[in-house]
């Protein structure tokens, strides 16, 4: 299994994303600013990934801290962190769960704290691990043998601490002895599904053809496909949805043909402060994502460009929300929160 991110003696080791199929090389952060730009630049993406490293960056930051203010380091190191990526809530998740242990050590001999914060990354980091495969059980069930899956993005081991959650199912009906195959979108415009889906599951000798964004209509209407089943960065109380530019595309056309749209992703990744996806704030990623191709300029000087990094889709277009603790289906609203009462040490209200 890919290990995404580790602590060690030297800091937070991450794979570097970036660079991936082409060069396995790692990054290491030795300081939380590296880890924010880190996070900023998409040497590491994907929701849950995120979150474990915010978790890492905190402790990482509290080791090099002033003894004489502690509480304001602690408050620069995560005002830090937040602010690099408005749109993924585990990294607010993380950080908040950082916070409550800060809060319960406070005042207390700095290598304490110190220790505690740790120990609280590595937690977060394994149970991230144990999450997904939980999520791939849950889902397993629901994907179709003898058919195709279609995928979305990176919603695999390189998008969290390791297994997946979208392609933690795929796994999981793998290991189940179902006999699938998978499409992979290329994913448009930083590729992570023709770089990292395609790179990861041709590791595990998982059957894969790698398709263009533009290509899904048509396989979707042709009967190969069983279902989809995507990640999540953002889930609203309503079921409504952010993930990765395209993935309200993708719904739409399963709609239209009576594909199976599912979303995997754990309750960390839920926000019930959010009615619905119209109050999820959307990341606007550099025009140069668009414009240019590994380095490569693509498109004329001087057009204009938008590049959000994430669309919504709406919870009518969404079969079923896949997580740790079981499956939620239409009505969202009580079943997302049933789901996940408890889990914040204080369900959001």
């Amino acid at each position: 299994m890919i290990e995404t991110i580790r602590w060690s003696d030297e800091g937070v080791v991450m794979i570097d994303q970036r660079k991936l199929p082409r060069e396995e090389t790692y990054v290491v952060c030795r300081n939380y600013r590296e880890v924010a730009e880190a996070i900023r630049t998409m040497v590491i993406r994907g929701a849950p990934a995120i979150g474990v490293a915010a978790a890492m960056g905190v402790a990482l930051g509290m080791l090099e801290a002033d003894s004489r203010d502690p509480d304001s380091a602690f408050e620069e190191v995560t005002r830090t962190l937040a602010a690099t990526r408005p749109t993924a809530v585990n990294l607010f998740w993380a950080l908040e769960r950082m916070r409550e242990v800060y809060r319960q050590v406070r005042g207390q001999p700095l290598e304490l704290v110190r220790k505690r914060l740790v120990e609280e990354a590595e937690r977060v980091k394994q149970e991230d691990i144990e999450t997904n495969r939980a999520i791939g059980r849950n889902g397993a069930p629901l994907v179709p043998d003898g058919k195709i899956v279609l995928t979305h993005c990176n919603a695999g081991a390189l998008a969290t601490a390791g297994y997946g959650t979208a392609l933690g199912v795929i796994r999981a009906a793998i290991e189940a002895g179902k006999r699938i195959e998978v499409f992979a979108c290329e994913t448009r415009p930083f590729l992570q599904g023709a770089r990292l889906t395609a790179w990861e599951l041709l590791r595990e000798s998982i059957p894969t053809t790698l398709i263009t964004d533009n290509m899904a209509g048509h396989f979707l209407s042709s009967g190969r496909v069983g279902c989809v089943v995507v990640g999540a960065d953002r889930i609203a109380a309503n079921g409504d949805v952010a993930n990765k530019i395209g993935t309200y595309t993708l719904a739409v056309l399963s709609h239209e043909n009576g594909v199976p749209f599912y979303v995997a992703a754990p309750i960390s990744t839920l926000d019930l402060s959010l009615a619905s996806g119209d109050e999820i704030p959307i990341e606007q990623r550099p025009a140069e994502e668009v414009t240019h191709v590994f380095g490569v300029r693509v498109a004329p000087e001087g057009v204009r460009v938008e590049n959000p990094a994430f669309d919504v889709t709406p919870h009518r277009y969404v079969t079923a929300i896949v997580t740790e603790r079981g499956v939620a289906r239409a009505p969202y609203a009580e079943s997302l929160r049933r789901l996940a009462g408890g889990l914040y040490g204080r369900e959001k209200q």
